[in-house]
């Protein structure tokens, strides 16, 4: 049975921020044995082109509204310039449900904002780019006792990250998701963080 990722796409979109995670998911190169590759499904407020932080025009594949996102699925919110604005309403109301559902959501950079605004960080740990600036930009946000000055956090089926820390963030979505066996997820994350060619070697050992 196939998994879908629903990844939202938006003006401004901050493109590198999941550069790592799509590719692997899509590809699924590095899957356990006999897990099919994802299907990654861009979702846009309209079905109009956006235009991401790097230049890249993306025209969505749904609307928010047409989703159908099931439990074995997952809600990827990459950061951008525009989180604290209300044209995010839907797909925060997608990620509440989400939240309540037990469904994998995963938010890096400017996404956290969209959390905490949402109430989704009041009360499980979380981090994101920086405690003193998310309290600024998110007069609402009660979750200071939760933050943790981290790269990446995932509590349950939630997962938030710095921006400058994608790598990170892809290695706690592709845990949660189960995707890749935990020598090969190690050996992934050694090799892009340390550049090492030892690592990939045991990155290619891992997947015979």
């Amino acid at each position: 049975m196939n998994r879908t990722v629903y990844l939202y796409v938006f003006d401004t979109m901050s493109d590198w921020e999941i550069g790592y995670l799509a590719a692997e998911l899509n590809s699924g190169r590095y899957f356990r044995q006999g897990v099919a590759p994802a299907k990654i499904v861009t979702v846009g407020i309209e079905k109009t082109p956006v235009t991401t932080m790097g230049g890249l025009k993306i025209m969505p594949d749904l609307t928010v509204e047409e989703c159908s996102i099931q439990s074995r699925d997952a809600l990827i919110l990459p950061g951008g310039n525009t989180w604290t604005e209300a044209i995010h309403v839907s797909i925060l109301k997608m990620a509440e449900m989400c939240v309540k559902e037990g469904i994998v959501v995963g938010a890096i950079c400017g996404a956290t904002f969209g959390l905490a605004q949402a109430g989704l960080l009041d009360s499980r740990w979380h981090t994101s780019n920086d405690l003193a600036y998310l309290k600024l930009v998110c007069p609402s946000y009660t979750g200071e006792d939760y933050y943790k000055v981290e790269s990446a956090v995932t509590d349950g089926k939630v997962i938030t990250a710095s921006g400058v820390a994608p790598l990170e963030f892809s290695v706690h979505v592709l845990k949660a998701l189960d995707v890749f066996s935990p020598k090969t997820l190690d050996a992934w994350y050694r090799l892009n963080k340390t550049h090492e060619p030892e690592y990939f070697y045991e990155l290619m050992n891992s997947i015979q």
